[in-house]
């Protein structure tokens, strides 16, 4: 799962992320302790996270027209250049105006900087896509997700014994983590964008912007993500805010406890993101934000009615760990359903809704100032369980528990069901048909697009159809034209299915049988009625020395395999003694130099 580190590029952008946002954290808690000590007001403390997020109102959605139009990594250079230098002015304001103009003079300063971000955010997950291929992407944002959020350990920790020894220090830290955050980016190289031609007039910049936000809702996928943001994203902010007076107030816990609170969220965040890039693959990205939600919510509860601050600590480190899942899966949405060219317009429009909604919840956490902080803790998690709930029914996330019911049914009686029938032989409108849903077919030339029909034939299977039934004999191939089918592999005894998938347009199957000859794994039953297409084990195989082609087989032989567990590979049919043969013997110099 480290295989990612092995890009030297990606390698720069993890340890830049993971050093500024050390630095980050280190400010974040610094500002909300030092004006805590001065006014001793949980809503004061919001005004500290409400004015980083305040900038996205003014100039969030323009900063993503803008990031699509100039070169991204010059922008990620004067960003972290512009940032250094103004978080370096909170403590010098301070020492220069005293502490009631100074902390004033804070608020605006950190203003400043969260504006600088506004355009920094949406060049950086614009850049991912550019560096890892959509099958490392999991892995990536899973190891990012640590650079980002799991360093916040090291940062809130180290807030918290620094604001004991010099509470300014934490400040001037910050500012040198910027300055590294620009060497490393300095090195990284990135595909230049096409140039823009259009001139960037006030009407140019709306119209793109319009177009990114009308992108984002008319995209089922985007849209049901986008309305988990707001009820996610509002308890967050309250959430954040009465972390601390929880801490300090309830449970009577002192700074320092407060930063190991703070610090062992982003611990078990941490573990999250390691469990994720190892098994995120395993399950669909809605089944991750599902689950993530419904436990989250729930060990919010158990820290809203923590006894002590030891217990708070544990419950808020579990919570931490269940957040990653949803992080990870709602990243990877968006970076493989959004276009390259659209992009930043599209992650500064979801930022702009992350940090309204984020600025709603923290203006409430003032209630902590009248209402009792467990209570309001409790009804926060409440709600992120309910979103839990719903992200279930959510186009693209989740499927509905009767459905999950259905295909279970569906896969029970496979072994009875009757097979699908055979088909009539496919044409070249069918594989027109294809390519529209797999755009990597368009790179085949004509008469390589001949022979992936050589052979292929076009069925169709009522509901309850069996496709392919466990055992079977493996001789090709299917690509869903329409329709849906669930698949599942068999667990041993009663105990089910132990993997569970859908299919619609677009996917395939049987690929790793059809290359292989192993007999059949899984059974596959058509949902709905589905048509596929028929793609003998020969032809496949006799296209694998396309590019495109192979890419695109062995992008999800790398999925399937993933999901594999070690029991599966008895299944698979004996290898040919020539392969076995090819494996032992050394690779050639230059390569690893060791045996296979």
């Amino acid at each position: 799962m480290f295989a990612i580190f092995r890009k030297r590029d990606f390698s720069l952008m993890w340890l830049a992320q993971l050093v500024s946002t050390i630095g980050s954290s280190l400010t974040d808690l610094a500002a909300g302790i030092l004006v805590w000590t001065l006014t001793g007001s949980a809503l004061n403390v919001g005004l500290v996270l409400i004015v980083s997020a305040l900038p996205t109102l003014f100039i969030g959605l323009f900063a993503g027209v803008f990031v699509d139009r100039f070169d991204r990594k010059r922008i990620l250079l004067a960003s972290d250049l512009l940032r250094a230098g103004i978080v370096v002015l909170i403590p010098l304001a301070f020492d220069a105006l005293g502490p009631d103009t100074g902390m004033l003079a804070m608020y605006g300063l950190l203003f400043l900087s969260a504006t600088v971000r506004q355009f920094f955010d949406p060049a950086w997950e614009s850049l991912l896509p550019e560096i890892a291929s959509e099958e490392e992407l999991s892995r990536a944002n899973s190891f990012l997700a640590i650079s980002s959020f799991g360093s916040t350990a090291v940062g809130f920790a180290a807030a918290g014994f620094l604001s004991t020894v010099n509470i300014h220090l934490p400040f001037f830290i910050d500012s040198g983590t910027f300055l590294f955050s620009f060497v490393l980016v300095l090195l990284v190289r990135v595909p230049k964008m096409p140039h823009v031609e259009e001139s960037t007039s006030v009407g140019v910049v709306l119209d793109n912007l319009t177009s990114g936000a009308r992108y984002l809702w008319s995209t089922p996928i985007l849209r049901s993500a986008l309305l988990l943001t707001v009820p996610i994203l509002m308890s967050f902010g309250f959430w954040n805010v009465l972390l601390l007076p929880m801490a300090i107030k309830v449970l009577h816990g002192t700074n320092f406890e407060y930063g190991l609170q703070e610090g062992f969220t982003s611990v078990g965040f941490v573990a999250g993101s390691l469990f994720m890039a190892r098994y995120g693959d395993r399950l669909a990205e809605g089944t991750w934000i599902v689950g993530s939600f419904i436990l989250m919510g729930t060990f919010g509860i158990l820290y809203g009615l923590a006894p002590n601050i030891e217990v708070a600590i544990l419950m808020v480190t579990l919570t931490g760990f269940l957040n990653s899942p949803s992080a990870v899966s709602r990243r990877l949405l968006l970076q493989k359903n959004i276009p390259r060219e659209m992009r930043g317009r599209v992650f500064s429009a979801n930022f702009v809704i992350r940090d309204v909604c984020l600025l709603l919840g923290m203006a409430g956490a003032g209630l902590a100032d009248v209402f009792d902080v467990r209570t309001l803790i409790v009804v926060a998690s409440s709600v992120v369980v309910g979103a839990g709930v719903l992200a279930q029914f959510l186009p693209g996330i989740g499927r509905p528990a009767a459905e999950w019911r259905r295909a279970l049914q569906l896969l029970g009686t496979a072994p009875a069901a009757p097979t699908i029938g055979a088909g009539r032989p496919a044409t070249m409108l069918d594989f027109d048909r294809l390519m529209g849903l797999l755009p990597e077919l368009g790179g085949l030339a004509m008469n390589r697009r001949a022979g992936f029909l050589t052979g292929a034939t076009v069925a169709r299977a009522a509901p309850g159809e069996a496709i392919v039934k466990v055992g079977d004999p493996s001789t090709a191939a299917y690509f869903v034209l329409g329709g849906r089918a669930v698949a599942g592999i068999p667990g041993e005894g009663d105990v089910g299915f132990r993997s569970l998938s859908a299919m619609g347009p677009g996917d395939f199957f049987g690929e790793i049988a059809a290359l292989t000859g192993s007999p059949r794994t899984a059974n596959v039953v058509a949902e709905e009625a589905t048509e596929v297409l028929e793609i003998p084990g020969p032809t496949l195989k006799s296209l694998m020395d396309v590019p495109e082609m192979s890419a695109l087989i062995n992008s999800k032989l790398t999925e399937r395999l993933g999901r594999t567990t070690p029991t599966d590979f008895v299944r698979l049919a004996r290898p040919d003694q020539r392969d076995l043969a090819d494996l032992r013997r050394r690779r050639p110099k230059g390569a690893a130099g060791q045996r296979v």
